[in-house]
């Protein structure tokens, strides 16, 4: 310890340098140290500091302690995996957002996901929806995914509240049946997460054999007990026998009670629900469909009903396609198209997606038999994965109006981004694997305007649009 020099106004004590001073050398020669560093009494006192910083003296474990007492050493960071789709929500957390009110934030890889989230009061039925906003950012070589932020309320105090941050994935397909491909095809739908499954017919394939009904139960119990399933009827399950049961269907009304009462149908055949900001109806290929038909009056009312500022997109499955280039089933769905798609057409239907022929298709928007920017999108997906294996002959050349065709195992996935887009995309089962073929972004018809010119009265009438235009 130096001793500390008096100041004065005119001077100030000026500590002695740790390293010795070199006095300069009018002919550059090389100088030489008067005294050795460690001789300088600043030395020991800077080496123990430095030392002290640098490396830490580690307390004694034994310390305080008593001697049985043994600490446990730091455990391995635990690294979570992401093992989700590129749209699914993931690290969801709620925060407080004010009076009344919650903040709902998560982050999607995939850029183009709306930051929509519903609630309600009761789990499943979200009676309020709240749009929010969505940043990201970069940090050095990374960059984060879409960090979405929503906030929700009023909440009434002393209440629990459900919430749904995924609204838009429908997985879809049709023929499942009971084989090794049916097993591929459903472990690769629930390799990624959906709000809905769409079946449209030919779910068991029982014909008559009621045992194969409690069979398939059983094989998609894993899946279908955790997601809802939504069926319509295919040829497989009218399951008539003269006299004893002339009308058909009793397996499949029994074990599959579809919300028809709610749609305010008639009959567990055809209904319709909403899911995902889309209006869903399933059609019935296989009861009465022509214009004095109960369901061709019920189908017109429930469209004359729908809201497209409530759910924007119209979807409709039914089994029998009304358009097919496959040289399988070719014809069988043309009587109720004759009767029914100028329904669809003028009510501006996005989509219909059929089973029935044992492969895959995706056709242009169409009506009439011609490609129209304002028909539906047609898709044929009867490829679950039925016993009778694939349709595999097509139509040559190919029509202008089939734009993808396959014959092939797999299904297919709906993601309605907001209320004008939506991607489809169709994954074929490549033995373990699930391989994206086909897919194509849809603008929903509710924004293209000019299909809305002419279009049908308010009433339901059948009042023609001057295609010309459109």
């Amino acid at each position: 310890i130096q001793p500390r020099a008096p100041r004065t106004p005119s001077s100030y004590y000026k500590p002695p340098s740790l390293f010795m001073s070199f006095p300069t050398s009018s002919n550059h020669k090389l100088l030489k140290m008067e005294n050795p560093i460690w001789q300088n009494p600043h030395f020991f006192p800077l080496l123990l500091t430095c030392t002290f910083f640098l490396f830490p003296l580690q307390p004694s474990l034994s310390a305080g302690l008593q001697d049985d007492y043994i600490r446990q050493p730091p455990g391995k960071v635990v690294v979570a995996p992401h093992l989700r789709s590129k749209s699914d929500p993931q690290q969801v957390h709620a925060s407080l957002a004010g009076k009344e009110y919650m903040r709902i934030s998560w982050v999607t890889d995939e850029k183009d996901v709306a930051s929509k989230v519903e609630y309600g009061k009761v789990s499943g039925k979200y009676e309020a929806m709240a749009v929010g906003n969505h940043t990201s950012y970069h940090y050095f070589f990374y960059s984060s995914g879409k960090i979405h932020h929503v906030k929700i309320g009023p909440l009434e105090p002393a209440t629990t509240y459900y919430y749904n941050t995924m609204l838009n994935n429908l997985a879809i397909t049709c023929d499942l049946g009971q084989t090794e491909w049916t097993a591929s095809t459903l472990s690769h739908v629930d390799s990624k997460d959906y709000d809905v499954f769409l079946l449209p017919g030919d779910p068991s394939y029982a014909d008559t054999q009621q045992p194969l009904w409690d069979s398939f139960g059983r094989l998609v119990e894993p899946y279908a007990s955790r997601r809802p399933w939504m069926v319509t009827e295919g040829n497989h399950e009218i399951e008539t026998f003269p006299i004893i049961y002339p009308h058909g269907f009793k397996a499949y009304n029994t074990r599959w009670l579809m919300p028809y009462q709610e749609s305010g149908s008639t009959s567990n055949l055809y209904y319709s629900f909403d899911v995902a900001g889309s209006h869903i109806i399933m059609l019935g290929s296989y009861t009465d469909f022509d214009e004095d038909s109960v369901q061709y009056k019920w189908l017109e009312s429930d469209l004359r009903k729908v809201d497209r500022k409530k759910t924007p997109w119209v979807i409709v499955l039914l089994h029998a396609p009304w358009y097919n280039t496959n040289l399988a089933h070719k014809g069988e769905g043309e009587s109720m198209r004759k009767a029914m798609e100028d329904l669809l057409y003028r009510a501006r239907v996005d989509v219909v997606f059929a089973g029935h022929v044992h492969a895959y298709e995706r056709f242009t928007r169409i009506y009439n038999n011609k490609a129209d920017q304002c028909g539906p999108l047609y898709i044929t997906i009867g490829d679950g994965g039925n016993r009778e294996g694939l349709a595999l002959m097509f139509e040559n050349p190919t029509p202008e109006v089939s734009v993808y065709r396959e014959p092939s195992f797999g299904h297919g996935r709906l993601r309605v981004v907001d209320e004008s887009r939506a991607h489809w995309s169709w994954h074929r089962n490549n033995d373990s694997d699930s391989f994206v073929a086909d897919e194509v972004w849809l603008q929903s018809l509710t924004t293209t305007k000019s299909c809305w010119h002419n279009t049908a009265n308010t009433d339901g009438s059948k009042s023609k649009v001057n295609k010309d235009e459109l």
